[in-house]
């Protein structure tokens, strides 16, 4: 799939290069033809305006773009839950500081999600009452919440970083599947950040339980 949406960007950025002029329809079409990148093992081709135009595929949404969605609104809005148990039971600064910057980031990313959800017509999640299916990877358990709200000073600390490299973990497999089995281009963005991000996250917290 990713190989045929890099070729739709391909066409894309060839019929943009040729420069577009205005015509009676609602489509911008090129004055001149457009050299078409080939797939591997094929030669480019050379195509007429409204072939460019034509060549250009569009991806709906797909069900495995929808399901990531959904399923990434419940994700995040558990990670919001455990950040905002660490200002007044976490200890170290540094924990402190990951946990705000998750926060900040995630409750836009559930509220963008939403609003792509109603862009595609489909009806909104509640991010604290969404369904959470028994496979979603990398969230924590009731039972490992209880725990998590009970720990004070250290003891917290180091349960959080476990907890919540454990749910990046989950996020980062959600969104490689995604990439894998979506089509939506947004959707794919998205993955590509949480991939990036929580990657980088991951990293960080597994240096602060190695300690010093």
């Amino acid at each position: 799939m990713k190989s045929l949406r890099h070729l739709a960007v391909s066409v894309l950025v060839a019929v943009i290069a040729v420069g577009v002029s205005a015509c009676g329809d609602d489509v911008a079409r090129p004055e001149n033809p457009v050299l078409q990148p080939g797939k591997p093992g094929e030669t480019n081709k050379t195509l007429s305006p409204d072939e460019a135009v034509s060549a250009i595929p569009t991806y709906k949404p797909n069900e495995a773009d929808i399901t990531y969605i959904r399923d990434m609104i419940v994700h995040h809005q558990q990670a919001v839950e455990m950040t905002a148990l660490v200002p007044a039971q976490g200890k170290d600064e540094q924990v402190k500081g990951l946990a705000s910057r998750i926060s900040d980031a995630q409750q836009p990313e559930i509220e963008a999600m939403n609003r792509w959800l109603s862009t595609n017509f489909q009806p909104p999640v509640d991010p604290g009452h969404g369904h959470v299916p028994a496979d979603m990877p990398g969230m924590a358990t009731p039972e490992q919440l209880a725990a998590l709200k009970q720990a004070t000073g250290a003891e917290f600390d180091k349960l959080f970083l476990q907890l919540m490299v454990k749910h990046h973990e989950g996020a980062i497999a959600m969104a490689n599947k995604v990439q894998q089995s979506g089509l939506d281009v947004k959707v794919q963005e998205m993955a590509d950040h949480v991939v990036a991000e929580q990657g980088d996250e991951i990293r960080r917290m597994q240096t602060m339980l190695a300690g010093p």
